[in-house]
């Protein structure tokens, strides 16, 4: 699985918790143990998207070529 395809994953896990978050559905302790999971997401989506820069950041732009 490629860093978008994690970073996508990522994201929809975390709309789907928003969602039940918001829905108001779930008990206090559930909607904590809710939280500390997105806390969870939303760091593995930093690191990914982190990744994702640094490989842009090395890869040369298109048209543009490496000094010597």
């Amino acid at each position: 699985m490629s860093s978008l395809e994690r970073l996508d994953d990522l994201i929809m896990r975390l709309g789907r918790a928003a969602e039940q978050l918001r829905s108001g559905e779930l008990s206090a302790d559930a909607a904590a143990g809710m939280v500390e999971d997105c806390a969870a997401l939303a760091t593995q989506a930093a690191a990914e998207l982190e990744q994702l820069t640094r490989a842009e950041v090395l890869a040369p732009a298109p048209g543009q070529d490496t000094l010597l």
